[in-house]
This record gives structure tokens, sequence and C-alpha cells, in this order.
């Protein structure tokens, strides 16, 4: 009947046309994912390889504008709209694309600056040089040359800074937009990608940067591609990440260090103070005494549920860490981290080892973090520790104490804090969990994460509540990966993973 109202030629047109829209419409198999990620690993492997050769450390201009300026080709080789957004402090890439007018936008987030290295820990030439490794016995290898595609074992690592946080996983999404386009494929929705070049640093600009350009940057989800997955290696995404206030407390005791034999038994030892107090801020169960510390915080017996069907084997935790006995404050791993925490994460006092000498200190400092979640209030749980050292018989001093403080007061201190990230929390059943646990259940049928937060913490959490969209983070990486330390490295078939993962996600329609 078509053949009889238009000329031929028109037919043609049209027919490949319904084509194109088929094909468009159609979503991808996990067999097809497969096949042309496994094709495109090669590539993809010798991108990253490309990238990770720029060295990234936010705190040097140069390397923000190295990282930049390749960022701003990569994107703009794929057609992307890029701009330089301009700060009081770094400067961040926005890329854009629309694929359809009128459908959803996803907003993805990329960082791409890394830890600072120390070359001469590094069990390679440079951090900055990425080499290949092989695991033969219970070391590392580096495997002198890969031709093609049949050499890349899973297994094998890549092994540079970065690698991992976050390089890898940025390359895996550039990565499966190549593929889309090789396949004549285009996303479900439309993209817009923001780059942080000083994550490392606490992403100091990005929470005013997020309001001064709201509009350029809404969006109606946020995927974020940061972070390492479950320690069970499967592919994983995380619903949040816990916030973080941090504190220096110093407990002083004599004007200056002293003889533990002229004045022992007469000048008091400020380490005992400290340890008495530090001692009271948890039971033997590792609760937090400090009162209202988990106020707000209550789990439903449905939540418990979902937390729990993350497979953790208690015993397995307990004997990789090392420890008979966790601390109570959830009755599970999953639940531990849905609370706020208190860590003790330095103490100083004279000197160990050997340089040690019999000298009673002159002071004691004890440096404190707090991880936060939603309901907990960083201000306020800071100054509740504030007023809970006051209440142990602490005076507190701006600085070093007077002489007439000194004299006056017995227990002396000093107790300065800093908020540092906000946290944020996704539901399970949002719109954007919907949408991912379809993509990854093509891929992986039942056998991935979903995780309600993480426990550390990420400076995007002020982004993120700004724009006040859901936000999930795609987590790639593999757990014993050494992000921060020297040898990070990411494990191929995580990366092949991610890549895959990419796909699928870019493919899934957006609620």
């Amino acid at each position: 009947m078509i053949k009889n109202l238009l000329p031929n030629r028109y037919l043609l047109v049209f027919v490949n046309v319904l084509f194109v829209f088929a094909t468009q419409a159609q979503s991808l198999s996990k067999k097809q994912i497969e096949t042309a990620a496994e094709d495109a690993l090669p590539d993809a492997v010798k991108d990253l390889f490309e990238f990770l050769l720029i060295p990234n450390d936010g705190n040097y201009t140069d390397h923000i504008e190295q990282n930049l300026d390749r960022c701003t080709v990569i994107f703009s080789d794929l057609g992307f709209k890029t701009q330089r957004l301009e700060t009081t402090g770094a400067p961040l890439l926005f890329a854009e694309k629309t694929y359809k007018k009128k459908a959803k936008t996803m907003l993805f987030y990329l960082q791409i600056d890394g830890q600072p290295v120390d070359t001469s820990a590094w069990d390679q030439p440079n951090p900055y040089l990425p080499v290949i490794k092989k695991k033969v016995g219970d070391n590392w290898v580096i495997v002198p040359k890969v031709e093609n595609k049949e050499d890349l074992d899973k297994d094998w690592r890549i092994f540079a800074r970065s690698a991992s946080d976050s390089k890898g996983p940025a390359m895996a999404f550039i990565s499966a937009l190549r593929v889309l386009g090789k396949m004549g494929k285009t996303p479900k929705y439309n993209i817009k990608v923001i780059m942080d070049f000083q994550e490392e640093l606490g992403s100091p600009d990005l929470p005013g940067l997020v309001k001064s350009y709201s509009t350029l940057l809404k969006a109606d989800a946020i995927l974020i591609m940061d972070g390492t997955r479950h320690l069970s290696n499967l592919p994983t995404l995380t619903y949040g990440a816990r916030g973080i206030a941090t504190a220096t407390l110093k407990v002083f005791g004599a004007r200056r260090s002293l003889h533990s034999g002229q004045y022992g038994n007469f000048a008091p030892n400020p380490v005992f103070e400290t340890a008495r107090l530090l001692g009271s801020l948890k039971n033997e169960e590792g609760k937090v005494m400090i009162p209202g510390f988990y106020d707000g915080i209550q789990l439903s017996a449905i939540e418990k549920e979902r937390l729990n069907q993350v497979p953790e084997d208690m015993e397995v935790i307990k004997t990789a860490l090392g420890i008979s006995k966790p601390d109570m404050v959830g009755e599970t791993y999953q639940e531990s981290l849905q609370y706020p925490s208190l860590n003790i994460r330095g103490l100083n006092a004279a000197w160990v080892g050997p340089k040690v000498r019999t000298l009673i200190p002159s002071e004691v400092v004890a440096e404190i973090d707090m991880r936060l979640v939603p309901e907990s209030d960083g201000k306020k749980l800071m100054e509740s520790l504030k007023t809970y050292i006051v209440e142990h018989g602490f005076h507190l001093v701006d600085s070093i104490p007077t002489d007439e403080e000194r004299a006056k007061h017995k227990k002396l201190a000093s107790f300065n804090y800093r908020i540092g990230s906000s946290p944020f929390r996704t539901s399970f059943d949002s719109s954007l969990g919907k949408m991912l646990n379809r993509a990854m259940t093509r891929l992986f049928d039942d056998k991935y994460i979903n995780m309600r937060t993480t426990g550390g913490s990420q400076p995007i959490g002020p982004f993120i509540n700004t724009l006040g969209v859901p936000a999930v983070a795609l987590r790639i990486p593999n757990p014993d990966n050494s992000i921060h330390a020297p040898n990070e490295n990411l494990r191929i078939g995580n990366f092949l993973e991610g890549i895959m993962s990419c796909i699928a996600v870019l493919d899934e329609q957006m609620e």
C-alpha cells in the first residue's frame, strides 16, 4: 500500500527513518552490551592510559589546566558543548548534549583529580606512568606489553594514581558513550556532565558554583561516577554518603615537659585526664555516650530488611579486620553505617619508639572526627561534645592558657571544630533507583548490590542538596584498590563491567 502512495525514492527514505526509530527505541540485550564492551576494551584501556599520564594533583594549577583541556577535547569530540565554569578558586568544566528536546536530563558527576603522590613509595617508576600488572605468587609483576584484547586478563590490574579514584570510572562512562555511537545508538535521555578538579581537597568551590549556575546544572537526577564497590566486589549502587565534622582537642599540663623522675608524683600528667575523658565517650558496646548523639534515627523493620539484603558474613568481616567483636551501634555492618560515628583519629603526647624519653608531657593532642547522617546536625553534635568536655571539669581556653588560668583551673583544654561535607541520601524506591535497578538487572540479574549509604564522606553533598534531585553513585573499582595510597590500582575486569554498566544505564529510559 505504501508503495502505491509514494515514489520509490521517498519510500526508501521513509523505510530508513522507520528503521532508525525502531533501532533507537529497542533496548540493547545483555549479549549485545557484553560483546560491544569487550570489543571496545583494548581502546578503552589505551584511552585510560593516556588520561592517567596527565598528573592531577588539585593543589597545582598546571595539573588542573592540563586535565581541563584534555576533558574539553574528549567531550567536544563526542559532540558535547563544553563550558569552563570560573569560581573564586579552581575552575570546573561543564559539558552538555541534548539528544531529545523533551527528554529528561541526567547530570553525571566526574571526579578528575587525585591524591598527592610519593613516587618513592610506589612499586613502579612513576605513579603517573600507568602499568599493567599480574599476580605472581604474592607479588604484582609488570606485564611488559599487551598486543591485543585476548591478552587482557580480567584479573590483571592497571596501577597508577587515579586508576580507581576516579579517572577509571570517568573513562568507563566516556567509553560507553563512544560504544553507543559506534552502534548507532543514542542515550535514552539528555546528558549534562560536571567535572571536578579538586574533589580530594573537599571541592571547596562546588557548593557556591551550583548556586551561581543552578539553571545550567538543572537536571532530573544525578549519577556519581565515584567510589569503590562493596567488599564482595559485586557491581554496586550507593544511595548516599555520610558527612563529616572534625575537631582538635588539646589538654594542657605543666607549662613545659618535665623530667618524670624529678616531678613524677607531683606534676599531673595530662595524658591520664585525657584518657579518662576520651574513654568515657563510648561505653563497652561502642555506643557514644554524648546525650542526644543518636537522636532522630530509627530504622524500621522494612529498612533493616532492605539493608541486610547486602550479602555480608559477620564472621568473615571480623576475620578480615582481625577483631573478635564489633561495636554494637547497629546489629550488622550495614546497620552501623546508618548512624553518626565518633572516632579518635589521632593522638599525640611526647615521643615513642627510639625517640622515647622519660618526660611528663606538657600537652596532649587528640584529633577527632564525626561521620554524619542526614538526621544529624554536625554543629549540634560538636557543640554537644564541647558541652560534654566542660561538664567533665575542663576549663576551655582559646589557645595557650595564661598564668592566671593555670593557677585557677586544674583541668585546662582548648577545643576547635570544623564542619566539612554534608550527608545525603536517596530513597531506594526513587525514580532514579528504579531506573538504575532495571539497567543493572538487565546485565547482572540479581548479582549486584544496593547500599543505602557509604561509610565515607563525599564533598558533593552540598551540591546534591542544593539541586534537590535524587543522586546515586555507580561504583566500579575493586574494593582492594589502595585508593589514596601508594600502588592504587583498577582491576581490568571491573573496568570492563564498568563500561557495560554505563552502556546499560545510558540505554535505560528515565521515568
